[in-house]
């Protein structure tokens, strides 16, 4: 599925000829080599690959948690590629929602509290932050488990939470590393129907994966190797390794 062709505005995720290159013990490893690739808002994209493919690195750049050495990266039509540090942080807090695969709940915190923390960053009143708190607890269908801590809830029910508290501040995308990565495999599926939910709904997903089954449920997927996009098209396609090639995708 090639986005080459869309307007600017059309796109909330705009990469353009991305690198990364770290320097370790005197040697230069080129982590993404010229990565290019849209999303549209709206839009449900895997992004997989194997560990050492640098899909990894592209979600940290995604994310806004590193910038590229090289390239551009538009989100939401803000260029971020050369932001520091502090103005990273902002667009972290408005543009995006995580969701880990180690959950990454505060332990002493009710579901209620884990969910409003986003909005204490943005400064919102107490009332405010519990209503829209409980709103997006509704959305994951756990109102009922507001009031439990994480130790007193399964770890489907803890991933909800966090999924929760990605949507509470609504964010222009959710981007999720490993989000079934740490369940079994029904809890897994209740999780990717979840993401079915929120798709409808119009959110804005990434999937960061190694797993073909996750990526293949999605409707589009990008398969990187060796820090360039070898594969961009239907989920299923691509993670069954049949995705049509970069050079066809860009001349789409």
């Amino acid at each position: 599925m090639s986005t080459a062709a869309l307007p600017g505005d059309a796109r909330l995720i705009d990469v353009r000829d991305v690198t990364r290159v770290f320097h370790v013990g005197g040697e230069e490893v080129r982590a993404l080599r010229g990565v290019s690739f849209g999303i549209r808002r709206g839009e449900w994209v895997a992004i997989i690959g194997q560990s050492g493919s640098g899909k990894s690195t592209l979600m940290n750049v995604l994310g806004c948690l590193d910038t590229p050495t090289s390239g551009s990266y538009l989100l939401n039509g803000k260029d971020v590629s050369h932001m520091v540090d502090d103005e990273l942080a902002v667009v972290r807090n408005e543009e995006i929602g995580f969701i880990f695969q180690t959950f990454q709940l505060l332990p002493r915190e009710t579901a209620l509290a884990n969910v409003e923390l986003p909005l204490v960053y943005r400064g919102l009143g107490a009332k405010e932050r519990r209503e829209r708190a409980r709103a997006a607890l509704a959305k994951v269908h756990l109102e009922h488990r507001m009031h439990h801590r994480p130790n007193e809830l399964s770890g489907g029910q803890r991933q909800r939470v966090a999924i929760a508290r990605a949507l509470v501040a609504e964010p222009s995308m959710l981007l999720a590393d490993e989000p079934t990565g740490n369940l079994d495999s029904a809890t897994g599926e209740e999780i990717v129907r979840l993401f079915e939910e929120l798709h409808r709904a119009g959110n804005t997903l990434v999937l960061v994966t190694h797993e073909p089954k996750l990526a293949a449920r999605c409707p589009r997927a990008i398969r990187i190797s060796d820090g360039q996009i070898v594969a961009d098209g239907p989920g299923r396609e691509v993670a069954l390794g049949h995705g049509a090639p970069l050079q066809a995708v860009e001349g789409a």
